[in-house]
């Protein structure tokens, strides 16, 4: 025990002072501050005034019903110049546009848009939606329909939804549950892509140094692989811890973007067993790839081959998570329930499953005993190929090298 946490503690430590560390959770910083202050600094650059826009049209009258629908970020203003003039203006940036609306032959609008560049795509949607409504009133007028009767007929169809299952998870719930899950996907994926790869490439420095061979021998497989997965899961959860107390710092003076963030992904009413389902799958999803990514770490003598020996790996969670997303939509669709099973899925799909639907309690511990075997089991085998790993040395000729570090070990 007292060597597991020595080099847990080591591992942790060492990595902990390396540049990389520092350097990667600036960048994530950096891109929390701007995230959040993300309205504000859009702001200073567009400014808030409203963006001036010429229209020209011979009657006088559409004018009229453009203003009817006032916009707080376009202002429609008559243009009584030439088309010659108007251009000019807005090369001078006096307006932003030059719109000229004229009737077709069924007396219904259409335009013409005239501006410095055609990328504000912003300005373009703006006009066309006040354009489209000004159609809709001139149509309804020509056939004497009520505006009110064709907004009624319109606006949205009341769908009320009930479940004859009394034991199936309500609209509200499912909504709560779906914004704790993407969390729990986005943080699951982004865990195992940055330190899966961090574990591997770990286990290869030392091997390339030589420094393996004598840790080994002193040290059983097993416990220098953990402590080492340990180690990495501690510095993960130190860059996390960081994560959040600067963004609860950088929120302090916005309480409302607080509780809009909290209420947006489910946070205010979460159950403590979604939540504890959560941390659960999470560990065991961490585990499940970590020690993937430090017995294949052993195979490779060089560190530049470790980011390809753990290609598999993010192939595996990335197809994970994108049937994952799938699954926010249909849950109950037989390649959700089936991949739920599998353990190298199960983390992300079954914990979808739970978030989302009422699984019986059977399908759960299957899953997760499934996941637990899975992980005694690569630990087993992990550790014979990471004692004999160690000792094979050239270049790495994929996974026919597990058979030779195995091989390796029974030899001693």
């Amino acid at each position: 025990m007292n060597k597991f946490i020595i080099i847990m503690t080591h591992t942790y430590l060492s990595k902990l002072k390396t540049k990389v560390f520092y350097i990667s959770t600036f960048l994530i910083l950096a891109f929390l501050m701007i995230m959040v202050n993300f309205e504000s600094i859009i702001s200073v650059f567009t400014g808030d005034e409203e963006q001036k826009v010429a229209v020209m049209e011979e009657s006088g009258e559409l004018l009229e019903y453009l203003t009817e629908q006032p916009n707080n970020e376009v202002l429609m203003e008559a243009f009584t110049g030439t088309v010659e003039e108007g251009k000019s203006l807005v090369v001078e940036e006096e307006y932003e546009a030059l719109v000229i609306i004229e009737l077709d032959d069924k007396g219904l609008p259409e335009a013409t848009f005239f501006a410095e560049n055609i990328t504000n795509s912003d300005l373009q949607t703006d006009i066309l939606q006040q354009l489209q409504q000004l159609k809709v009133t001139l149509a309804t007028d020509q056939l004497g329909i009520d505006q009110t009767a064709i907004t009624e007929i319109f606006a949205p169809v009341t769908l009320h939804k009930v479940a004859l299952d009394e034991d199936v998870k309500t609209e509200e719930e499912m909504n709560q549950a779906r914004g704790i899950v993407y969390v729990m996907l986005i943080l699951l994926y982004t865990f195992v892509i940055m330190y899966g790869s961090l574990i591997a490439t770990d286990v290869a420095t030392e091997k390339s140094s030589r420094v393996m061979e004598i840790i080994v021998s002193s040290v059983s497989p097993i416990t220098h692989m953990f402590a080492k997965i340990l180690g990495i899961a501690m510095l993960g959860l130190t860059q996390i811890a960081i994560f959040l107390l600067v963004g609860i710092i950088m929120l302090q003076s916005k309480t409302e973007q607080i509780g809009g963030l909290i209420e947006s992904f489910g946070l205010h009413n979460a159950s403590i067993s979604i939540i504890l389902y959560a941390v659960l799958f999470f560990l065991l999803g961490f585990f499940l790839y970590a020690t993937l990514a430090a017995m294949l770490g052993s195979l490779v003598s060089r560190v530049e081959e470790a980011n390809q020996i753990v290609t598999p790996i993010v192939l595996l969670i990335i197809i994970g998570f994108f049937i994952a997303i799938f699954g926010m939509n249909a849950p109950d669709s037989q390649i959700v329930t089936i991949t739920s099973y599998i353990p190298f899925f199960a983390p992300l799909i079954m914990f979808l499953r739970v978030g989302l639907m009422e699984v019986p309690l059977w399908e759960i511990l299957l899953s997760v005993g499934i996941l637990v075997g899975t992980i005694i089991l690569l630990a087993i085998i992990g550790a014979k190929v990471y004692k004999g790993g160690v000792l094979l040395y050239g270049r790495s000729s994929s996974f026919k090298d597990i058979k030779k570090a195995i091989q390796l070990t029974k030899k001693e």
